[in-house]
């Protein structure tokens, strides 16, 4: 039954306007995103399988334009789509983090990385700098890597935290394999590269590893 048959407290699109946008499952808000199904199938199909064949949204966000674009109903305009919302998302979330304290918003970092490392392919280290109040001066790809590990060089996070005049910083990295937990080599490198900028006068306020939907912090779990 096309979605236009559905009673009307059913249908996605009124759903959200009537109750909110938090009451829909995600197969529901990937349905309205993707505003119409094909031959047989309704948006609503098509989402549930693209949930299925991908295992979750986060998945459906990291998808590679091949792997997306094979997928019955859906092609590169919808995956341009996407990646133009998901991008829309990260500069909002970038915005809001400049705008006010970092550290009084534990969450709005959690899910800026989220959406800025989760997908990526390969490990990257970010670098967030932030200033005397713990507002965001800028936000920086510093290193990246293989699939399995990055090298990060504390003599050049300093020259870049000196040239910001950063008075703090967080750190942030992707685990491409999903887990979302520490290595005996991030700690490592965490208390490498705080005695490092702890010579400068530079705090190191947090570390984050992120994985498949989530985000490990090291002050949360007294790492740092």
């Amino acid at each position: 039954m096309a979605i236009p048959d559905w009673p009307i407290n059913e249908r996605p699109r009124e759903k959200l306007l009537q109750k909110g946008v938090a009451t829909l499952s995600d197969t529901e808000l990937l349905a309205i995103f993707l505003r119409t199904g094909t031959i047989g199938k309704s948006a609503v199909d098509l989402a549930r399988e693209l949930l299925s064949h991908f295992g979750s949204l986060t998945n459906v966000f990291a998808a590679s334009q091949d792997s997306f674009c094979q997928l019955p109903g859906m092609g590169i305009a919808k995956y341009a789509q996407l990646q133009a919302v998901l991008e829309m998302a990260r500069r909002a979330l970038g915005e809001e983090l400049k705008s006010g304290n970092a550290m009084n918003s534990p969450e709005l970092v959690r899910d800026f990385l989220r959406l800025s490392l989760a997908h990526k392919q390969h490990e990257v280290f970010i670098g967030i700098f932030l200033d005397a109040k713990n507002h965001t001066i800028a936000v920086e790809e510093l290193f990246s890597g293989t699939l399995t590990q990055t090298s990060v060089y504390p003599r050049e996070v300093i020259k870049r935290a000196l040239y910001h005049n950063a008075a703090a910083m967080i750190f942030a990295h992707n685990h491409p394999s999903g887990v979302a937990e520490p290595s005996h080599a991030d700690k490592i490198l965490t208390q490498s590269l705080k005695q490092a900028l702890a010579m400068v006068e530079i705090k190191v306020l947090d570390h984050f590893i992120v994985g498949n939907g989530t985000a490990m912090s090291f002050a949360e779990h007294d790492l740092i």
